[in-house]
């Protein structure tokens, strides 16, 4: 055995020199060194490459793999020998005085290695690494841990009354009794053991609550997910320099040591995180493909703009309604649908609220499209939509901020549902949340035993859907005898919280008018719910939808000067008609958010499009969508566009497909004029023709 571990030794030594550990370890002794103070313990991190180690030398990868501590106790030898040898650390006495951290760059792809709290046993006892995956739901403040401390005999004859024989470390999954309290005994003269304060060794700790993300299935409105699955959040123990590298709301893979917590009567299960900050990176999952369906549908379209994503709203949502029905909140819904990203500097983000009359099947149509993303979340009315503040459970008495809906769709979708039942203080917060993209959180120290109060801002990186049933609200309308052409009365929700959401679209529906081809559709489906009533849903399914939004959305596409001189020169115009001689413009008090949307809309649809570059079609339609929102918020405009602007026809054959062509030019045409005569002093581009 002494043999077995002096090779291991020596193999730690070669291993440390070929991939420069040894290099760093005498870089960081430098740093003990020239700081003159004497430390109780020596904390000293160290990556390690398993697959590099095991080549070297077998038994000592199955320690590192499987025996993790003997495996630092064989690279604290060898560090301390190092130092001494080399003359490293002046200051340093003891091999106990040396902490080693190993942290292996990756474990084997085998399922041995993975842990789950959805499958048993769940294995806590065998003290070795595997890797975990999930979403982190609530993240405490960062508080202070006993990293190591040192302890001498309270015998005055005893030789262990001074030096630095007795050093307590931290180990994975132990508590804070563990490694500091008041019972230890002297192993020489029995006589109890006494810490001296003055060296303890303190560290930076927060304790993270993750979860499985398949908990995402359970909280989306519509899915065609039929197993059944066990779910549980497991604790997660940042410590030292990985405290605060995690997000809330974000997706991680962790590489760790589990334990068994023991807080009381109750023993919780978490994982000791021993990775490198390089693991801790949301993941993202995007297809390199789209289907051929698609692909054959893309190459029937080439010689049009417009044709591919009118026929992609017309077909979209085909198992909800039928094919041809609501089509402006179809392309809406998936112009927001691809505007969704976990990239916070690129993000263009792109709200939707629907005024209908028939909230049945705009509910059902909203729920059926956040299916769609892996990050589609239907806020239950009995939790939060945004971040609160508790008391962290695991005896702590420190500050835990919650996750909450909102930021468990983080890059993806949060649908609120019916926007005229929330109080005035939630919509005063979802206004503030939609104009700066954050939250932020008051966290009152005397309550959470912090000296000072705190401060948390959290950027909600999610799109915001919801709807307002203008016919069953409980809430009473405000009699107007003014209302403007095309202009509906709102006042149900407060007009800067409508100016809030990026889009406003009227269900072309009522419920009282419910057409035949939806009647029927409604009918069938209660009849036979798993029967496929046209020939499209088999055609395009589901799945194939998404992976297409999957595809669309992680397109990276650049605005033309001429679909920004477009834009810009109908806000310009529209911005001097839409005034009045009270108030002056109606669009002055948001005008970077006015433009903000018009460019997301029209990147949106060059993405749906499956282009890389915003033409001044794509610009087309969205000003035309834009115009619409404005009509119903004002009223018309000299602009004067179809009530239904962007489908003003049946889409049934290609002859219909080329008069909304037609019609799309001459609304292009008309647009020019438009700005022309209230834009003036705006460069625009015209074809003499």
């Amino acid at each position: 055995m002494y043999k077995e571990t002096q090779k291991m030794k020596e193999i730690t030594l070669v291993y440390l020199d070929r991939s420069g550990g040894l290099e760093k370890f005498v870089q960081d002794c430098r740093k003990y060194n020239d700081s003159k103070q004497s430390y109780a313990v020596y904390r000293f991190v160290i990556s390690v490459n398993p697959s590099d180690v095991a080549e070297l030398d077998a038994t000592l990868g199955n320690y590192v793999l499987h025996k993790p501590m003997k495996a630092a106790g064989i690279f604290q030898s060898v560090c301390f020998v190092a130092i001494k040898t080399l003359s490293l650390i002046e200051q340093l006495q003891t091999e106990a005085q040396i902490s080693i951290l190993l942290k292996p760059t990756h474990l084997p792809p085998l399922p041995s290695y993975v842990l789950s709290l959805s499958a048993f046993p769940f294995n806590y006892t065998s003290k070795r690494f595997y890797t975990s995956e999930g979403i982190a739901i609530a993240m405490g403040t960062v508080t202070k841990y006993t990293q190591g401390a040192r302890f001498l005999c309270t015998g005055e004859t005893c030789p262990y009354s001074e030096g630095f024989n007795y050093i307590r470390v931290h180990v994975p999954g132990a508590t804070e009794s563990a490694t500091v309290r008041n019972d230890f005994a002297c192993s020489l003269c029995s006589s109890p053991l006494q810490e001296d304060m003055k060296f303890r060794v303190l560290g930076d700790k927060q304790i993270v609550e993750m979860i499985d993300a398949k908990v995402l299935h359970a909280l989306k409105g519509y899915s065609d997910h039929k197993a059944h699955f066990r779910i549980q959040a497991f604790t997660v123990f940042l410590r030292d320099e990985l405290a605060n590298r995690m997000t809330i709301g974000n997706h991680y893979k962790i590489i760790g040591i589990p334990a068994c917590v023991q807080n009381g009567p109750q023993a919780t299960a978490c994982i000791e995180a021993s990775i490198p900050y390089s693991f801790l990176i949301p993941l993202v999952f995007s297809p390199s493909f789209i289907g051929e369906n698609f692909k054959y549908l893309l190459s029937l379209t080439s010689g049009s703009c417009w044709r591919f994503t009118a026929l992609l709203a017309n077909i979209f949502a085909s198992q909800v309604v039928p094919p041809g029905t609501y089509n402006t909140l179809k392309l809406a819904i998936l112009l927001s649908l691809v505007q969704t990203t976990c990239e916070i500097e690129n993000a263009d983000y792109l709200d939707l609220l629907v005024v209908t009359s028939d909230s049945l099947i705009a509910d059902r149509l909203l729920n059926y499209s956040l299916c769609l993303l892996p990050r589609g979340i239907r806020h239950p009315a009995s939790s939060d939509i945004f971040p609160s503040v508790s008391k962290d459970k695991h005896g702590t008495g420190s500050a835990s901020i919650q996750a909450c809906s909102a930021l468990l769709a983080q890059g993806g979708i949060c649908y609120i549902g019916d926007l005229s039942s929330y109080k005035k203080d939630k919509l005063e917060l979802l206004q503030s949340v939609l104009e700066s993209r954050t939250t932020t959180l008051f966290i009152p120290g005397k309550k959470y035993g912090e000296e000072a109060d705190q401060q948390v801002t959290i950027s909600v990186q999610t799109n915001f859907w919801s709807y307002v049933d203008v016919a069953s609200s409980p809430k009473k309308h405000i009699a107007r005898d003014s209302f403007l052409i095309g202009q509906m009365d709102l006042s149900l929700i407060p007009p800067n919280l409508l100016d809030g959401f990026g889009l406003l679209i009227y269900n072309e529906f009522p419920s009282c008018q419910l057409s035949f081809p939806v009647l029927n559709h409604v009918l069938q489906n209660a009849i036979n719910p798993e029967a496929m009533l046209y020939r499209v849903s088999e055609q395009f399914r589901t799945q194939d939808y998404e992976e297409f939004i999957l595809f669309a959305k992680n397109l990276h596409v650049q605005l033309s000067s001429e679909a920004e001189n477009l834009i810009q020169g109908y806000y310009l115009a529209s911005r001097r008609v839409r005034r009045d001689s009270a108030h002056g413009s109606k669009l002055s008090a948001s005008a970077l958010k006015v433009l903000y949307v018009q460019i997301s809309l029209s990147k949106a649809h060059t993405k749906l499009s499956l282009r890389k570059k915003v033409l001044e079609e794509d610009a087309l339609i969205a000003i035309l969508l834009f115009e619409s929102s404005l009509t119903l918020k004002h009223g018309k405009s000299a602009l004067c566009i179809e009530p239904n602007a962007v489908f003003p026809f049946d889409l049934s054959d290609e002859d219909s497909l080329q008069q909304r062509d037609i019609y799309l030019l001459q609304c292009h045409h008309q647009l020019l004029q438009f700005i022309g005569a209230y834009g003036p002093g705006t460069y625009i581009s015209t074809n003499e023709e």
